[in-house]
């Protein structure tokens, strides 16, 4: 297939491309690089397949596309420290960019899948979190950029399929981690990692009793690939690892394992920040024959290394 990737140079995006590659597809990633990086995609132009824009999807999509399959839509700055720093190019990424690559499809007569995000579920009141489940989202609050906007951005897609009959696969994905993650996403795996290499204190905010399920990354590539095979027109999938874990228990585990001297510092809590976290994936499991494969531990050894090779000097 002729596939395009928003996003292509992002963490989650590279891993993506890479994927489509192998498996014989042709590949127009497009990034303007405001949060993704060129080393993320230097490795992608061994591929004959592999073609790059440059471009903001905050504008519509450039004409020379043509021919095109399928969109993946990874476009967006999902880094908290990064957009409540750039609130506004976080909602026109999140609204303007979705409708622009919905248009395009329409227009071409391609599917998509829309990378969505467990934060529309806000700090919730369900838990685990089902696909049903609307969720508490602060409209106002200093998140809403990101959270509202990815709420939107399903609208945009659901009024589309039934207004313009565009197949739309709806991605919720859940926190995902793994190599080609950025240095300053604040992230907290590579962020413990680096603290701890360094020997500086591993900041947690607020308790590090609030709950995270992380995924590894290649189990979420192949889970939005399943979304184009079996869950176009089927409504949200959670792609995510049901392992719930506390922040601190993950910070004293990264401790254990890179600098068991390395002291943790709790900070003020960050307002708005999720207590808990966990999807409930079964409808994943049922329609999409998905379910990660990747243990926790295998992922953070993984992790582990490749920070050690890419920013430890």
């Amino acid at each position: 297939m002729r596939i395009v990737v928003t996003g292509a140079a992002g963490f989650i995006g590279s891993h993506l491309c890479e994927a489509l590659l192998k498996s014989g597809n042709s590949v127009y990633g497009i990034d303007n690089y405001a949060t993704g990086m060129k080393e993320n995609i230097l490795h992608l132009k061994r591929f004959k397949g592999f073609n790059f824009i440059h471009h903001n999807v905050e504008k519509p999509f450039p004409k020379s596309l043509v021919r095109i399959d399928t969109v993946y839509h990874l476009a967006a700055i999902a880094s908290p420290w990064k957009y409540l720093l750039n609130k506004l190019p976080t909602l026109n990424t999140n609204v303007f960019g979705t409708l622009h690559a919905l248009t395009f499809c329409h227009h071409s007569h391609a599917a998509m899948v829309l990378a969505s995000t467990s934060e529309v579920y806000g700090d919730p009141e369900v838990h685990p979190q089902h696909e049903s489940y609307w969720g508490k989202v602060n409209p106002i609050g200093p998140r809403a950029c990101y959270d509202e906007g990815k709420r939107v951005a399903e609208t945009y897609a659901t009024v589309f399929q039934s207004e313009y009959r565009v197949r739309v696969g709806i991605a919720r994905i859940f926190n995902t981690f793994g190599p080609q993650m950025a240095e300053d996403d604040g992230r907290p795996i590579v962020n413990f990692t680096l603290q701890a290499i360094r020997n500086t204190p591993i900041t947690i905010y607020g308790s590090g009793k609030q709950t995270r399920s992380f995924c590894y990354v290649d189990d979420t590539v192949q889970g939005l690939i399943a979304v184009r095979r079996f869950g176009l027109g089927k409504g949200p999938f959670n792609i995510g690892n049901p392992d719930e874990r506390s922040i601190v228990s993950i910070a004293q585990l990264i401790r254990a394992k890179v600098n068991p001297r390395a002291r943790i510092k709790k900070l003020p809590a960050v307002e708005d920040d999720p207590q808990k976290r966990k999807p409930d994936i079964h409808k994943a499991e049922k329609i999409l024959h998905w379910h990660p494969v990747r243990s926790f531990e295998y992922g953070l050894e993984k992790t582990i290394a490749w920070v050690v090779q890419r920013y430890v000097k």
